[in-house]
Parts: C-alpha cells; sequence; structure tokens
C-alpha cells in the first residue's frame, strides 16, 4: 500500500511553512516541480500511531483562480493536473485566525473540490490575545471539515493534527471517494456573501483594533521615516556580514590550516600532495571561510521576511520604483536577490503582467549576491584600510555598501531603459497584503539557515571542488623546461590560456592570471578566490588563508586594478546557474543571452572607466 500523500495549502503570510516544520523537523527535502523552478518542499511525518505519511508544502496562494506561477502550481497539483506530481490524499488547508475574513475565501475554493480537508485555523494565540473568539464546533459544522486550533511556532495543536491525520488513514478506506475536480473551478455561489454568513455565525467576540500596530506602521510607512528606517536597516546589514562575521571565519580558516599541516606532515612531498593543499583545501578552503557571511545575510532576509517588514519595505519602495518602470512586488524579488539572484528571479513569479516580470527577471543578477561576497570581501581587505569613521562604522563596511548601492543604482537604470524602449506600457498598481507583526520563529530561522549552509557546503564540495582541481592541474601541468626562469605557471596550460586572452583584458587593468581565474569563475562567482588561491599557489604554512593571498595580490596588483575587478563584479553576470534559472522561468533562450550580453558590455564599460579614471587620479 502506497503511503498516503498530504498537501499543505493556505494564503500567504498564513504561517503555512512554520506549521510544515513544526509537523516535519529536520524531516524534508527540497526539490524543484517538474518543468518549472518553483519550489517543492516535501517532508515526512509520522502520526502517533507509527504511520508514516508524505507532506507536501504547496506555494502560497490567495485564489485557486492562478494569477501567479505559484498560484498555477497550488492550482495544478490540487486538481491533479501537473505532470508528474500525483494529486493529494488529504489536503491541510492553513488559514490565519486574526485574518479569517480573507482566508476563509480560499478554505471554501478548496472544499469546493470535495477533496478530504483538514482546516488548521493558526496563530489562535494572537487571535486570543485580541481579544478575539471563535465558536469551532460551530465552523466545523458549516464547513462540515474538521477544525484543529494550531499555534505553528509553538507546535500548538500539531498532536492533534497528527491524530487527525491517522483517522483519515484509518478511516478512508471507508469513506465516499471524492468527485474528481473538473478543469474548472465550481464557485461557491456569491463565495464572499457565504464568508460574512459564517462569520457572522461563528465569531462570538471580535478582535479589538491593533493600535500599536498602526502605530509602528505610521513611522515605518512614512514616505521620510520610513525610507531613513530602510536605509539603516540596510547598513547595518551591510555592516553586520563585514565586522560580525570576523570571528567564525578566523575559526574556519585555523580549521582549513591545522588539515593543510596535517597532510602536509603525514603524505610524502609530490603530486599527490599538492593536488591536495595547493588544490583542493587552498581551492575549497579559500570559499568556505565566507560561510558565516553567507549565512549573516540569509540570517537578516529570513528575518525581515517572517517578521512582517518585507511586505512594507516593498509598499514603502512602490512609489520610488514605479518612476523607474519597475512594479511594487518587484522589491521583495530584488531584495531575495541580495541572498542569490536564483531564488530572486524565482520570486518574480509573484508578479503578475509578463513584461514586469521580465523587466524584474533581467535586472535581478545586478544585486550584489552572497556570491559576490567572497570576492568584495578578499579584496576590500587587502585594499582598503579598515579606519573606523563613527562609532562602529568603519571604512571597509561604508565601501561594502557602496559596491551593494551601486549594484542598485545600476538595475534601476537598466530598468528605467528596459521600460522605456522594450517593454513599453503603464505599470499595474501595487495591491499586497501587510500581514501582521511577529517575532520570527528561532527554529524557522534555524531551519532555514541550515538549509542555506547545506547548499552552500554542497557547492563547495562539487562545483568548487571540481573546477579547483581541474584549475590545479592546468596551473601544474606541463612541468615548466629545464633551466627555467619564469614561476612554473608560465609554462602551464592556464597560463598559455591567460597569455592568450590577456589582450582583451589589458584595457581595463587585468593581468593573464586575472583572465585566468576569471574562467572558472563563470561557472560559480565565488570560484573566483579559489582560482586566484590556486594560481597564485598560495602556500599558507602557519599563516591564514585569506591573508596570505590578500598580501600577494596587494603587492601584484595596483589600486586601480583592484577597483576595476571589483566594478567588473558589480555588473557582469559570470553564474551559469542564473543563466539556466532565467531560461526555465522565461522558457526562452533570448533573454538569458540578452541579460548576458548587456551585463557583459556593462561590466567591461565599467571596468575601464574605472580603471582610467583612477590612473588619471594617480591612485
Amino acid at each position: 500500500m502506497s503511503r498516503v500523500k498530504v498537501a499543505l495549502c493556505g494564503p500567504p503570510n498564513s504561517g503555512k511553512t512554520a506549521l510544515f516544520n513544526a509537523l516535519t523537523g529536520g524531516r524534508q527535502k527540497v526539490a524543484n516541480y517538474p518543468g518549472v523552478t518553483v519550489e517543492r518542499k516535501e517532508g515526512v511525518l509520522t502520526t502517533p500511531g507509527g504511520k508514516n505519511v508524505n507532506l507536501l508544502d504547496l506555494p502560497g496562494a490567495y485564489s485557486l483562480n492562478p494569477k501567479t506561477l505559484d498560484e498555477k502550481i497550488t492550482h495544478d497539483v490540487l486538481f491533479g493536473s501537473l505532470g508528474g506530481e500525483t494529486p493529494p490524499d488529504l489536503v491541510i488547508i492553513v488559514a490565519d485566525a486574526t485574518n479569517l475574513e480573507r482566508n476563509l475565501s480560499f478554505v471554501l475554493e478548496v472544499k469546493a473540490l470535495n477533496i478530504p480537508a483538514i482546516l488548521a485555523l493558526n496563530m489562535m494565540d494572537l487571535a486570543t490575545h485580541r481579544g478575539m473568539r471563535l465558536d469551532l464546533k460551530l465552523l466545523e459544522k458549516e464547513l462540515e471539515i474538521p477544525v484543529i486550533p494550531t499555534v505553528a511556532i509553538k507546535k500548538e495543536g500539531t498532536h492533534e493534527l497528527f491524530l487527525a491525520i491517522e483517522h483519515f488513514i484509518d478511516t478512508r478506506s471507508t469513506q465516499v471517494l471524492p468527485k474528481p475536480a473538473n478543469s474548472k473551478l465550481s464557485y461557491v455561489r456569491d463565495r464572499f456573501q457565504e464568508v460574512d454568513r459564517i462569520l457572522s455565525k461563528v465569531i462570538v467576540t471580535k478582535a479589538r483594533p491593533t493600535l500599536w500596530t498602526d502605530k509602528i506602521d505610521k513611522f515605518i510607512l512614512h514616505p521620510l521615516w520610513g525610507s531613513l528606517t530602510l536605509f539603516l536597516v540596510l547598513g547595518l546589514m551591510f555592516q553586520a556580514i563585514f565586522n560580525w562575521a570576523a570571528l567564525p571565519q578566523d575559526w574556519i580558516k585555523a580549521g582549513v590550516q591545522f588539515v593543510k599541516d596535517i597532510i602536509t606532515h603525514n603524505i610524502a612531498a609530490g603530486p599527490l600532495c599538492n593536488l591536495v593543499v595547493d588544490g583542493v583545501l587552498t581551492g575549497v578552503g579559500a570559499v568556505i571561510v565566507f560561510l558565516p557571511q553567507i549565512l549573516l545575510l540569509f540570517l537578516f532576509i529570513l528575518f525581515l521576511e517572517d517578521s512582517g517588514y518585507m511586505s512594507r519595505a516593498a509598499f514603502l519602495m512602490d512609489r520610488t520604483m514605479e518612476k523607474v518602470g519597475l512594479h511594487g512586488r518587484a522589491f521583495i524579488p530584488l531584495l531575495s536577490s541580495f541572498a542569490c539572484a536564483i531564488p530572486g528571479i524565482m520570486a518574480t513569479r509573484t508578479i503578475e503582467h509578463r513584461r514586469d516580470r521580465l523587466t524584474t527577471i533581467l535586472i535581478a543578477p545586478l544585486m550584489t549576491c552572497s556570491a559576490r561576497l567572497p570576492i568584495y570581501s578578499l579584496l576590500i581587505a587587502a585594499f582598503i584600510p579598515n579606519t573606523v569613521i563613527f562609532g562602529p562604522i568603519k571604512l571597509q563596511g561604508l565601501v561594502m555598501f557602496g559596491l551593494y548601492l551601486a549594484g542598485i543604482f545600476a538595475a534601476l537604470l537598466v530598468a528605467y531603459i528596459l521600460r522605456g524602449v522594450v517593454f513599453r506600457g503603464d505599470c499595474l498598481p501595487l495591491l499586497i497584503e501587510l500581514p501582521t507583526y511577529k517575532w520570527p520563529s528561532l527554529k524557522n530561522l534555524g531551519i532555514g539557515l541550515l538549509e542555506r549552509a547545506k547548499i552552500f557546503i554542497r557547492r563547495a564540495g562539487t562545483i568548487i571542488l571540481a573546477l579547483s582541481i581541474v584549475l590545479w592541474f592546468l596551473a601544474s601541468y606541463p612541468k615548466p623546461p629545464v633551466g627555467a626562469t619564469e614561476p612554473a605557471i608560465h609554462y602551464s596550460y592556464a597560463g598559455k590560456v591567460g597569455y592568450a586572452i590577456e589582450p582583451v583584458l589589458k584595457p581595463i587593468g587585468f593581468n593573464w592570471k586575472i583572465g585566468v581565474a576569471l574562467i572558472p569563475g563563470f561557472a560559480a562567482r565565488e570560484v573566483m578566490v579559489s582560482a586566484l588561491a590556486t594560481v597564485y599557489a598560495v602556500e599558507a604554512k602557519g599563516e591564514e588563508v585569506e591573508t596570505k593571498l590578500g598580501d600577494i595580490l596587494a603587492k601584484d596588483w595596483t589600486l586601480p586594478t583592484a577597483l576595476s575587478l571589483l566594478v567588473w563584479y558589480i555588473f557582469a553576470c559570470q553564474c551559469l546557474a542564473t543563466l539556466a534559472v532565467a531560461r526555465r522561468e522565461t522558457n526562452s533562450w533570448l533573454w538569458p543571452v540578452f541579460m548576458l550580453t548587456y551585463m557583459t558590455v556593462l561590466a567591461y564599460a565599467g571596468s575601464f572607466l574605472t580603471y582610467h579614471t583612477t590612473l588619471k587620479m594617480g591612485l
């Protein structure tokens, strides 16, 4: 007998993902739905009777009349019309008890599909705190499905959900099979009137107005004070990335060096020792050391999302973004792109109009993603003094902030040009729900960070490891001839490639070694650091890997070269995964090729101007 499949669905901000984490714990895996890049999260839960159940976390949806890609996936899974995805045996509908008037409409839509369902009425603690009282027995009678009150972040109600799922499994053989859903939704006649009728019966006491939320919103959404708050939040985030991660980075550096010392003392000198130390550990170690900074960035973004601030930031930025032709909903994908352009591009599926979505996809890679952090951190530490500007604010952090601002400014400028030339038309008005403020669950933050850490370490153990080994081989062979006076790498395959492309890169201040490191960097930006470490054959005996590499770069490069490379990485689209996701999201190679072309031209022009301007300034 096949394992029962339960789907978890509900509107955004209903606490659906928190409930999914509470039910499955760490027993979950993330993939994509067939044919699209929408994230598919599935976990396993075990009932008190020992029955294992597959739990699928569907994308958030306001309606089963799909307007976005997220809603279409939820629609197709529930209707059984998504190829490669079997329909669920049971649906758990998650609704926000504090926002029942809007959420109940979605509940009625799902119930109309005649799939066995359970209503998880979430955030009951907030509803009770506001003085709201509901007659849950009467609500069960009206909806004709089990209603279970839950507080997902505290795991309250999860045991009752387990029992309800187990009861369904034990009795489903005696239940009347539901009719298959039609291709068109069977809407409840005048559904909103039905919602009003049900609520008038089941709400015993209405919730008190949330005056403190209104007071916060008056400040957070104020054109001046709200914008200043957003600027300070982003500034704090970038200062934290550079300063707070220092201690754990030191631990990782020491750990890498410790392993290198052990191998050096226990493996005889020769090709194998060189491969492990100079190829694997130097290459992978040069990237893995930036894991604390990347996790800090994700921590800030997850915190802003879970607290309810992200939607307000999007609302606040709507007027500004409209001036450059961007839809207000583009703010969240663009801010997500600070972590990685891939989920940022995937998040554009919440944007309804195709031209608005395409514009956002094409500029998302200009946001400074976490893969750029290792390069920025390496070059800033090597060439920018850590001067204190004011209190905890230091010059290196300000330079990092400036690089992020440069990417933002470039994205807005490109969006303005695209909307004026390629995607003409007026922007649609922004309609966005402002969720209740809440303190994020530490467990949910921890699970989110753990998932990101796994992805980063997996990349370090696969893509970066493979490219580091390949580059080590290219930089080590063939061996120099007898009596050679130049360093060995000059005679290697990598050296020959570097010298071949050097004439193209020389006008922007890059030498042949940078050219060699740029090539594997097209697969993944962060590989640039490990590639530089391998090319320069850093031997960090007794010293920290990145400090040693930074010292060598500071001696070998000029400041104009370093600034030129920083500008190159602001604009260049050096990420094959981003191009692949753009291809799948747009269903065309036209837009990824256009993205790669315009960003490469922009990067070359920006680096050229930076290099020659700073040379004339005598820097």
